[in-house]
């Protein structure tokens, strides 16, 4: 599974590197870096918060294959 964000609906609201920092970190524009996008079954719920969270549903776990 695959951790990404669509940086075009993203408005750097920047909850999902304050609910999943081991996942994500910030720009210099405050906009989410995915650190670890290559996600095993426990990661998904690691980031479940933060997908759950985020205001323009700009972040996704994409299933490989």
């Amino acid at each position: 599974m695959k951790l990404t964000v669509d940086t075009g609906k993203c408005s750097g609201h920047g909850r999902c590197y304050s609910l999943a920092p081991d996942y994500f970190d910030c720009d210099d524009e405050g906009f989410p870096i995915v650190l670890r996008p290559d996600l095993t079954a426990a990661d998904v719920v690691a980031v479940g918060d933060a997908v759950a969270n985020c205001p323009e549903r700009a972040i996704a776990i994409l299933e490989e294959g």
